[in-house]
C-alpha cells in the first residue's frame, strides 16, 4: 500500500476549476498522474562530468578530432559578421 500525504498548491484558476468540476475518478487519476511528475523532479541529474562524457562521445561520432577542435578554439575559423 502506498502511503499517501496531503499538499496544498496553488493552480490557475482555469485549472482549479477543472479539478474542482472533475468526478472522484478523474481527480484520483489527476492526483496519480502529478505524483509520477513531481517524482520525475526527485531524480538526481547528471553530474556535469557526465554530460560533459556524453557530449565528447557524440562529437567525436559526428567527426570532430582533436586536430578540428584545435582549429576552433584557437580562432582560427572564417567568422560570420
Amino acid at each position: 500500500m502506498v502511503t499517501t500525504a496531503t499538499v496544498n498548491i496553488q493552480l490557475d484558476a482555469e485549472a482549479a476549476r477543472i479539478y474542482q468540476r472533475a468526478s472522484s475518478e478523474e481527480k484520483q487519476k489527476m492526483q496519480v498522474l502529478l505524483s509520477l511528475w513531481l517524482r520525475e523532479f526527485g531524480k538526481p541529474t547528471k553530474s556535469l562530468h557526465s554530460l560533459m562524457d556524453e557530449i565528447s562521445d557524440k562529437a567525436q561520432l559526428r567527426g570532430m578530432t582533436p586536430e578540428v577542435l584545435g582549429y576552433l578554439l584557437n580562432d582560427e575559423c572564417p567568422r560570420i559578421t
